[in-house]
């Protein structure tokens, strides 16, 4: 979810529209002076009342401008336990239901940038343009909830093929931590592949199926909830604009 500076007022407004108790959230800033110095995801978790809210920066500093990788002396998961101010931009997650422990998953970056087709404007309605891109470091953030699931939240790199190994890793991952802990996982967020590539040739299922960027005139899936367990009782949410990002929210209900 990408949050344009000076709109975190809208912040609760658009978080009541989705009324999730879960929430994985992409594109997030960290005390960054492009959206105020504020903690997004702290406001985002007062505005649905969350229990637990987690931060995982990718980077520290402002994507596009100045930024570096994580050190190791930075904190890898913000929580409301730490006590970290520094500026950066990532991934993060909130939830209703308690969390009994987050995990990091390190996905690397291309080391070789692209040219991307992105809206013009101010407001991302202009005329697209091409422009050159680097990617950044990639991550993924675990969360694992009271109910007996984990959840994965994401933001896999916009360069094809690395894309596809990111999501490899993650679901061999998933497998994995199933087995070892008995929750069931899904994989949420921005995957940056369209067309349902995220389940071709696999056993996984996307719980929805629909256009999700951008979000004025969706004609691309890039968002996706992706579970290998079976779902019995399922109630895939109508989309709702928040007004706040270019990709719409995708919201499931699960029994």
């Amino acid at each position: 979810m990408a949050i344009p500076p000076g709109s975190e007022a809208s912040l609760p407004t658009a978080i009541k529209k989705i009324a999730p108790q879960v929430l994985a959230v992409q594109e997030v800033d960290h005390f960054l002076p492009r959206s105020n110095s504020v903690n997004q995801i702290q406001e985002i978790a007062k505005a649905m009342k969350a229990v637990d809210w987690a931060f995982a920066p990718a980077i520290i500093g402002t994507p596009g401008e100045k930024w570096r990788a994580l050190k190791d002396s930075d904190e890898s998961i913000i929580t409301a336990a730490s006590k970290s101010q520094a500026g950066g931009y990532g991934i993060a997650f909130a939830s209703t239901i308690p969390v009994t422990a987050y995990e990091r998953i390190e996905l690397g970056r291309s080391l070789v940038g692209m040219p991307l087709l992105v809206p013009g404007g101010e407001d991302g309605r202009g005329k697209p343009k091409f422009i050159y891109v680097q990617d950044e470091p990639r991550v993924a953030l675990v969360a694992h909830l009271e109910n007996g699931w984990s959840i994965i939240s994401t933001h896999l790199s916009f360069v094809p093929g690395l894309n596809v190994a990111q999501l490899k890793k993650l679901k061999r991952w998933a497998e994995k931590s199933a087995a070892q802990t008995g929750n069931k996982v899904a994989i949420m967020g921005d995957l940056n592949l369209p067309k349902s590539l995220p389940v071709l040739g696999s056993k996984w299922n996307s719980l929805v199926t629909q256009n999700t960027y951008p979000s004025w005139g969706a004609k691309i899936q890039f968002d996706y909830i992706l579970t290998k367990d079976s779902v019995n009782k399922l109630k895939v949410i109508p989309t709702t604009a928040t007004g706040i990002s270019d990709h719409l929210p995708i919201t499931v209900e699960i029994e």
